[in-house]
This record gives structure tokens, C-alpha cells and sequence, in this order.
């Protein structure tokens, strides 16, 4: 098992185009790694870069104490499991593991020793005999994963594992991959472009936009403390609620006002906000509120009533567990660099609807209310956002406050 460490990474191609920016991360031993981000951030590239399957243009690649920027893929003892699974389909199960160990020339008992610890691991003991084609897409999965699993590497590279599974199956091998990575203890670095999988499964989360690392941590810090409005949007299902606003700060007082709606900001959550402490008089800035920090009124009495806001929810879907409400504030929708990149990989007609809203004075926002709510489409209901959640962003270069 070996620590990935990537310093000032780039990959420029021959057009000029840079797909990865000085990318620096390091992965320790043992861990679980996730690279998340939009089609074309330069995720799947950056592992490949590992893998040794693209040249880099500049920095260093190490794989526990060796550097590897010239060393070819097969040497770098690195694993590889791919969306679309790459299993041979006149092998056997238990030939398709044993392939990459017969080339090794290792031998039949070590092999069969291996494969069979592999497949006791992945519940394929009865699936040996079998060939590809008369196999679920979970348990072909699985079969991809056995045949990195004998080979004993030093890390294993995960690109996009789970696409083509459905969604139930997906939070299944979600759960299946994690457990088998933390059993056998090997470096793992996963990419992904669904931030549910990234949230879930990673030690750590790298957040990429264009090649370039936005921020590197744990899902939680992540989540709580996003870096800029891009991490903030992307991370988080509903997404953030964002709104731009005047901050007015009186002496160690502070409202935030959009609107027409005017919330004292707490103390604490000023205090967790360093970069307002410089702020005097009133300041632009953008607000972020997650959806699950809009409640129904009736059942949130502990919130100020300043945070009271009066809706009429345009769409509500129950989830069983929750309600989103979509509503609609007379702000206009915020058309920072981030936000339309976020709307632009949903598709171009989310960017086009977000860019009309603005040009309404209007936001869309979604809340998620307890099931027990009266919230009804077309119907006015009490909303309440809870200020001590709220989120701050630098109203031109979108950081996080």
C-alpha cells in the first residue's frame, strides 16, 4: 500500500488546451479518495495521469516513495476499475480475475488461492463458472473489482465505477465498494461525477472546476464550510439556495436584507465568518441558504420571526421522508461565473431559465419541509429560514466570507 502525492500537476494537450492547472493533492495510505466536479473539469484526466495512461506536461506524480512521471502504466502497480466494466467475454468469472496474475507467470496455487479469497470477499464464490454475459451489471461490477482486488496493488484507480448500474443498485455498490476499500485497507482514488457517491464514500473530496482544485477535504467540512459559491452549489442535494444581498453591519450588529426581508445575523455565525469582520456600513455579498434550512413556520416556533418569509410554492415533491417545496423570491437570480457553470452542466436550458429569471427579478428556491407540513402547490404557506445556518460569499469574486 503506498500515499499518492500529486505536486503542481499540469496536462496540457497539443491544441493548448489545459486540462489540469497545477493540481496539488495527496492521498494518504489506506484512504479513499474522490475527485468530483462537471463533464470536462479534468477529473477522469487527472487519473489518468496517475494511471500513466497520459504523459503530464509539468510537476511530479509519487506513488509511495517513488516518482513515476516516466514510469509506464504496467510498472506503476496500480489497479484500474472502469465504468464499463472491460471483462472478457469468453472468459470465465474466475478466468477473467486470474488473467492479469497469469501474465504475471505466478503460479496456479497462488493464483487460485488469490482469486478465491477475492471472490469469498465480493460473494462471487458461486458466480466462478459463470461467464460475463450471464451476469447482472452489479455482479459484473463485482467481477471488475475481483480482478483488481487479486492483484495485490499498491492503489487502485476507480473511474466512474457505478454509472451504468441503476439507482438502487448504485447505493448498493456504493455501500459495497466502501466496505470492501476499508477491509483491505489499499489507496483508493475514485472519480465520480455524482456528488451523492463523492459525499458518501470519500476520507477526502476534491471539488474540481476547469482543472483546478476549488477545495480539498472531508464531505462534512465540505458541506458546512464550502470554499467559494461554486463548491457551495455543487455540493449538496437540493443545491444552495443563493441570493445576492446588503450586509449592513452597526458595531458588532449585523442584518442581511433581500427581498424585502430583513434577518439579524447571529453573533456566532458572524464570528464563524472571518472575512466579514472587515465589513463597515453596508457591503454586497451573496447569501446562501441550504434547503433544509427552510422549514414550515408552523413547525419551527424556536426560529426568529424575522426569518419569516411568505411563499407560494410553485412545485412540491414528497420524498416520503421530506417535502421540496419550490418557491419563488422577487430577487434576481444571481449570474456569477460559478452559478452558470453549475446551471450550464445540468444542461443549456438551465442556463438559459437561470438567466431569464434574472432578467424577471426573480429566484427560484426550494425548501425541504418536514412531511408533516400543509405545504400545497399553489396554496400561500409561512416559510422560515434558520439564520444561524446561513452562508456568505464575496458578491464579485464569489469566496466564501
Amino acid at each position: 500500500m503506498a500515499e499518492i502525492v500529486l505536486e503542481q500537476v499540469r496536462k496540457v494537450y497539443g491544441d493548448g488546451t489545459e486540462a489540469v492547472r497545477g493540481v496539488d493533492l495527496t492521498i494518504p495510505d489506506g484512504s479513499l479518495a474522490v475527485l468530483v466536479g462537471p463533464s470536462g473539469c479534468g477529473k477522469t484526466t487527472l487519473l489518468r495521469l496517475v494511471a500513466g495512461l497520459e504523459a503530464i506536461s509539468a510537476g511530479t506524480v509519487r506513488i509511495g516513495e517513488r516518482v513515476v512521471n516516466d514510469v509506464s502504466p504496467k510498472d506503476r502497480d496500480l489497479a484500474m476499475v472502469f465504468q464499463d466494466y472491460a471483462l472478457y467475454p469468453q472468459m470465465s468469472v474466475y478466468d477473467n480475475m486470474a488473467f492479469g496474475l497469469k501474465l504475471r507467470r505466478t503460479s496456479k496455487a497462488e493464483v487460485r488461492s488469490r482469486v478465491h479469497d477475492a471472490a469469498g470477499t465480493l460473494g462471487l464464490m458461486e458466480l466462478l463458472s459463470k461467464k460475463p454475459r450471464q451476469l447482472s451489471g452489479g455482479q459484473r461490477q463485482r467481477v471488475a473489482m475481483g480482478r483488481a482486488i487479486v492483484r495485490n496493488p499498491q492503489a487502485f484507480l476507480m473511474d466512474e465505477p457505478l454509472s451504468n448500474l441503476d439507482a438502487k443498485l448504485r447505493v448498493q455498490m456504493r455501500a459495497e465498494v466502501r466496505r470492501t476499500q476499508r477491509d483491505l485497507g489499499v489507496t483508493t482514488l475514485y472519480v465520480t461525477h455524482d456528488q451523492t457517491e463523492a459525499m458518501t464514500m470519500g476520507d477526502r473530496v476534491a471539488v474540481i472546476k476547469r482543472g483546478v482544485v476549488q477545495q480539498w477535504d472531508s464531505p462534512q467540512v465540505l458541506y458546512n464550510q464550502p470554499a467559494n459559491l461554486f463548491v457551495a452549489g455543487f455540493i449538496g442535494s437540493p443545491s444552495m439556495n443563493v441570493v445576492e444581498a446588503t450586509l449592513r453591519r452597526d458595531g458588532d450588529a449585523a442584518t442581511v436584507e433581500f427581498a424585502g426581508h430583513r434577518l439579524a445575523v447571529p453573533a456566532d455565525v458572524l464570528a464563524g465568518h472571518p472575512g466579514m469582520s472587515s465589513i463597515r456600513g453596508d457591503a454586497r455579498v451573496i447569501v446562501g441558504v441550504r434547503p433544509e434550512s427552510i422549514s414550515d413556520a408552523s413547525e419551527a416556533p424556536e426560529l426568529p420571526a424575522d426569518g419569516r418569509i411568505e411563499a407560494v410554492p410553485t412545485l412540491c415533491e414528497a420524498i416520503g421522508s421530506d417535502v421540496y417545496v419550490h418557491f419563488t423570491i422577487d430577487a434576481p437570480a444571481v449570474l456569477t461565473e460559478d452559478i452558470e457553470e453549475l446551471a450550464a452542466d445540468t444542461g443549456v436550458e438551465a442556463l438559459e431559465e437561470l438567466r431569464a429569471k434574472a432578467a424577471e427579478n426573480r429566484s427560484e428556491w426550494v425548501g425541504r419541509v418536514s412531511p408533516r407540513s400543509r405545504a400545497a402547490e399553489g396554496e400561500s404557506i409561512t416559510l422560515v429560514i434558520d439564520t444561524r445556518q446561513l452562508h456568505f460569499f464575496d458578491a464579485d469574486s464569489g469566496e466564501a466570507l
